[in-house]
């Protein structure tokens, strides 16, 4: 086996009239991510980095924004299809590290239940998924409160080539 490593980064916009989904958590806050799908930033950072472990193309080539079939889909379904592609490729997750960037709300409140539907989704011990949050300081659009962004790094084992 061989590991490899993949880095994800999303960014969605805050928007009133949506609910906010984080790593699968409902998070009671005035504004929700806009976004095609439920606009999950957890998820889709997630979902890259795994996908850029496999050598596999991006998100949205999988699932485009154009396709009416993901008009508001839980991100949790890209992420149980990103997790059958380790599968398809002999692969297992040995860890996911992700990070939320946002002012507000609080994420640690959620941060065990996210883990438990990150590892639901892949089917893999919750102690193998890290995650965490950080402000950007008041500094730019996230610093404004006006989006919210995740960065995720997966190491994933293949057989070797």
């Amino acid at each position: 086996m061989m590991s490899h490593v993949g880095i994800g980064y999303d960014v969605h916009r805050l928007k009133e009239g949506r609910k906010l989904v984080l790593g699968g958590v409902e998070i009671p806050h005035v504004k929700g991510l806009d976004g095609h799908s439920d606009a999950d930033v957890v998820l889709h950072a997630l979902c890259d980095a795994i996908f850029g472990a496999l050598g596999e193309q991006d998100i949205g080539q999988f699932f485009p924004n154009t396709d009416p079939r993901w008009k508001d889909a839980p991100s949790s379904v890209f992420l149980h299809e990103a997790g059958k592609h380790i599968k398809l490729h002999e692969g297992t997750l040995i860890n996911a590290d992700i990070t939320v960037i946002a002012e507000e709300p609080k994420i640690n409140p959620h941060v065990k239940e996210m883990k438990l539907n990150i590892a639901k989704s892949l089917d893999i011990n919750p102690k193998r998924i890290c995650v965490k949050a950080t402000t950007n300081e008041l500094i730019g659009f996230i610093g404004r409160g006006e989006g919210i962004a995740a960065m995720a790094v997966v190491s994933i084992n293949l057989p070797q080539e």
